[in-house]
């Protein structure tokens, strides 16, 4: 939802990239369906793992933003500097909507929280001069 959110406000200075640890390969459903509630087109057809943004192929990163919760056992990537460059690196916890559980409503009730957090980050990012 932040690549998303962040290609559709940030454009045309920011190109954002999602990517996970243990990607599934097809993006959540109700993170889809939140997306499209909001008028926000997705920005990728699938998910991905970091590994394809670690390579000497893959687009030099001005800004790195991590959402990972080591307090709940996951990992955090490290970004290598490229083209002689290190990543600004911030780091915005958000819970994990997918491992939210109960109705099918609790679950949308999850999504819609993270994302209105999400957008609440990434507006406060371009608000801040990021452009």
């Amino acid at each position: 939802m932040a690549e998303a959110y962040m290609n559709h406000q940030g454009a045309p200075w920011w190109r954002a990239y999602s990517a996970g640890s243990r990607p599934t390969g097809t993006p959540n459903p109700l993170a889809m369906e939140t997306l499209s509630a909001y008028g926000i087109p997705p920005s990728a057809p699938r998910s991905k793992s970091w590994d394809e943004f670690a390579g000497p192929a893959a687009p030099v990163m001005d800004v790195v933003v991590t959402v990972c919760d080591n307090a709940a056992g996951e990992v955090c990537p490290i970004f290598p500097a490229r083209a002689g460059k290190s990543p600004r690196i911030l780091h915005w916890s958000f819970p994990d909507p997918a491992a939210a559980t109960g109705s099918d409503a609790d679950r949308r009730a999850a999504f819609e929280a993270v994302f209105a957090d999400i957008r609440r980050a990434i507006d406060g990012f371009l608000a801040d001069g990021a452009r």
